[in-house]
């Protein structure tokens, strides 16, 4: 974990921290000190609203290209073989250094297990998870009816560690986390979180409604000589990502900077740190040796001198890739907000 602060040790404020709204729980970056992000602090996220969902009378339905459509209550789905993830859960509109995003340990049963058992047909092409939460979209002038939803290919959908989740963090799901029943992606961005599940339906074709081609739809140019080509995709896996969370003073002068680092599972390879112009310097790395899990870092800063200073970090992965600068082209050609990864330069006064 992030160490906490000492009895001596004074708190130097970001000059670019926004009031906390009290209405909407967010993660307080400089008060983070637990790897397990309280429940009070957890982010939570509704499209149609936060539904009801009678947990007596709920069930799981399994349907489309499977050869034994089921149907599971609560007490079924939590007597099956269950497992646990500790795992990262970040909003894909989460701003570069915004509070977006926790971490906790996730419960539930292996959805690969459920679908096997179910039997996929051989032309099952993608799974589509419904929740209950529910509002009326116009497609092309007309109205209807429709619950939020998302997909999954098949072999995305059949890895091990994907969950049909009712506990986090030790307890019970809470209503605003989608109770009695969740879906946990571990490596993608929240949208793939689906909430309030209520039944899953594997299909031959791509599923395309206003959440996955529509809406959480990332634009990005690409120069190719003279010309631009511009790219639509669908939110997805998570983006190589750190940022600078925390600057104290030490009773002995040294300011102390912490930080964390996550990514979509792809091992960590480093993070560096930059004050002002200077140079990129390695820091230490800390707890979270979890793959989808967010790791802690540490930098002591000393001979820091009096006035403003900026401080940006950035983290590689295994694969040699690197969090982009705020002027690389892969963040400045990107059009929409969703996604954003780029270093969070962070301003201080010492």
């Amino acid at each position: 974990m992030l160490p906490a602060a000492e009895p001596d040790e004074q708190m130097i404020p970001f000059l670019d921290t926004k009031p906390p709204n009290p209405e909407r729980p967010t993660l307080p970056w400089d008060q983070t000190t637990s790897w397990m992000t309280p429940q009070d602090h957890f982010f939570s996220v509704a499209h149609y609203g936060y539904p009801d969902v009678d947990i007596s009378s709920w069930r799981l339905e399994v349907a489309g290209l499977v050869e034994n459509a089921r149907s599971f209550n609560l007490d079924t789905l939590q007597a099956r073989p269950a497992a646990e993830f500790v795992a990262t859960l970040e909003c894909s509109g989460n701003s570069p250094a915004g509070g977006l995003i926790g971490n906790t340990k996730w419960v539930g049963t292996p959805l690969a297990l459920l679908l096997k058992e179910c039997g996929l047909k051989s032309d099952a092409l993608e799974v589509v998870f419904y929740g209950a939460d529910q509002a009326t979209e116009k497609i092309r002038a007309s109205d209807y009816p429709q619950q939020f939803a998302r997909s999954l290919s098949v072999p995305d959908a059949l890895r091990e560690n994907v969950l049909l989740c009712w506990q986090m963090h030790g307890e019970p799901l809470a209503k605003k986390h989608g109770a009695p029943m969740r879906l946990v992606v571990p490596g993608w961005y929240g949208v793939a979180w689906v909430k309030w599940i209520t039944r899953i339906e594997v299909h031959d074709r791509r599923f395309m409604n206003k959440f996955m081609g529509r809406d959480y739809v990332t634009i990005r140019g690409e120069q190719q000589g003279e010309r631009t080509v511009w790219r639509e995709t669908s939110v997805g896996k998570m983006n190589l990502k750190s940022v600078v969370a925390r600057v104290t003073r030490r009773p002995n002068g040294v300011l102390r900077v912490t930080g964390a680092a996550w990514s979509d599972g792809t091992p960590l390879r480093g993070v560096e740190i930059k004050i002002d112009e200077g140079p990129w310097t390695p820091v230490r790395l800390g707890e979270g040796n979890q793959p989808y899990a967010w790791t802690f870092w540490t930098y002591d800063w000393q001979g820091a001198q009096p006035g403003e200073h900026t401080l940006s970090s950035r983290v590689t992965d295994s694969r040699g890739r690197v969090q982009p600068a705020p002027d690389d082209p892969f963040i400045t050609m990107k059009k929409t907000y969703w996604e954003a990864n780029q270093q969070a330069p962070r301003k201080i006064k010492v």
